[in-house]
């Protein structure tokens, strides 16, 4: 799939099934949400998704999903599903791109990639969650193997260069070293071009005690750091989807009114 966003008019210069974008709706401050949904119902094994987005110069624009990421069982004989998505955003623009959790069933095999590339003054917010698989079903962390690949760059400079696997057969998860006693793993980043090492490290500092107030022993640790350059990370182990939710979009507002000095706007959707 590849959209491109110029200003607040959003253009679809092509789509294949299971991803689809109907519409775009408009937001109080002139730019556009978009959701992205997967008529599929989930990424199946094989599965080979690819996302390209770009946003013009002074677009403003806030991708979400439908629903979450929910990665099927490996059928014997078929490669591991993958999952490419990559974002351009243009001088002075601006992206949130806000997903659901990604739930691994059982046995599944699936490999994420995410890359962003910021251009002078380009801004970008941006969540992402990894439930430990079905959690009512007693699916926790079942899944065969999860690849992970993260990274941000701002004119050809990297911010954030990341890569984790996890195959929890192999390496089982509920080690102290690793996620102990906590089944979801929440990040939020903010990152603006061009802003002064300064202003991030004071943002930090906020985001740190902000956190502080969130963190409840067994129940959700959370802490924040700042990135290479131009930009912050909050990261947090929770016990309970209960504990992510709120905790991003607070985080998120933090971030996005010492940023832009606007207040958020959720996607339109239920929380």
């Amino acid at each position: 799939m590849r959209l491109h966003l110029e200003r607040t008019r959003f253009h679809v210069l092509q789509q294949d099934p299971p991803w689809k974008v109907v519409r775009a709706f408009s937001q109080p401050a002139g730019g556009s949400l978009v959701h992205l949904n997967n008529v599929s119902g989930g990424v199946l094994a094989g599965d080979r998704l690819a996302l390209e987005v770009a946003l013009e110069a002074g677009a403003e624009a806030q991708i979400t999903t439908t629903g979450a990421t929910r990665l099927y069982r490996h059928r014997p004989g078929a490669g591991d599903s993958e999952h490419s998505a990559v974002f351009r955003i243009g001088d002075g623009a601006r992206l949130e791109y806000l997903p659901d959790p990604v739930i691994p069933y059982a046995g599944s095999r699936h490999t994420q990639r995410t890359t962003f590339h910021l251009a002078a003054g380009a801004s970008l917010f941006w969540w992402e969650v990894l439930a430990p698989g079905r959690h009512a079903s007693g699916e926790i962390f079942a899944f065969d193997r999860l690849c992970f690949q993260s990274e941000i760059r701002a004119r050809d400079r990297p911010l954030l260069l990341e890569s984790f696997l996890l195959e929890p057969a192999a390496r089982p998860l509920t080690v102290t070293p690793r996620m102990r006693n906590y089944s979801y793993l929440a990040s939020v980043y903010a990152c603006q071009e061009g802003r002064a090492p300064a202003f991030w490290c004071e943002l930090e500092d906020r985001l740190n005690n902000a956190a502080k107030e969130k963190c409840r022993p067994g129940e959700a640790l959370w802490g924040a750091s700042t990135l290479a350059a131009d930009g912050v990370v909050v990261r947090g182990l929770c016990a309970s989807n209960r504990f992510v939710s709120p905790a991003l979009i607070d985080f998120w507002r933090l971030m996005r009114l010492a940023v832009t000095g606007e207040e958020p706007v959720l996607p339109r959707k239920i929380y």
